[in-house]
């Protein structure tokens, strides 16, 4: 794993040991941000079920001012701070080990909205068009914002949830990625 593009283009990031997560390929990394970029004008992220941190760290990479990471898991949150501390962007990370609801809950108390959320659960475990209707409720995308959902090819999510459109979709052999929008937005597209 590497960043592909970016301030820390060629950087190469940890992966978290054992087989409790399951990192973006570079494959699926670089089409998710030629989807959604490439690159960004300031901005915040959260990177939620963030693993290694390889998507929150190629968006600050490709231009957002400050990423979020949580994960659940303590190797994944050690394995984030050692990849953000390689790429020499730890003034523009919060690292946190938590569960999805809890950080979510703690991000409303702060008011934050982001431009971009990363949502990539283990496959077995998915609650995303929970997660998703959660984000819509209390309004955490920012308007021209996007949710990149990376899931189980098998794993079919709704074209709409809430006010949030499914505005691409792309399948890479057992992955698929889903990318959201607020439907106010679709209109000039």
């Amino acid at each position: 794993m590497r960043v592909i593009s970016g301030k820390c283009k060629g950087r190469r990031l940890q992966a978290v040991p054992g087989t409790s997560t399951r990192p973006t390929t570079d494959k699926v990394k670089e089409a998710i941000f030629n989807m959604i970029g490439p690159y960004f004008s300031g901005g915040m992220g959260l990177d939620l079920f963030s693993g290694s941190g390889g998507l929150g760290i190629e968006a600050l990479s490709r231009g957002l001012d400050r990423v979020i990471f949580v994960d659940h898991d303590a190797k994944a949150v050690q394995t984030v701070k050692k990849n953000v501390a390689t790429c020499r962007l730890l003034e523009q990370a919060e690292i946190y080990r938590n569960d999805a609801e809890r950080a979510l809950r703690a991000i409303i108390k702060r008011g934050l909205r982001f431009h971009l959320i990363f949502l990539d659960p283990p496959y077995k475990e998915q609650k995303l068009e929970s997660i998703l209707s959660f984000i819509d409720e209390h309004e955490l995308l920012e308007k021209d914002g996007a949710v990149v959902a990376e899931h189980s090819a098998e794993t079919h999510l709704a074209e709409q949830v809430g006010r949030l459109v499914k505005w691409k979709h792309e399948v890479y052999g057992i992955t698929a990625v889903s990318i959201y929008r607020y439907m106010d937005e679709q209109k000039g597209e």
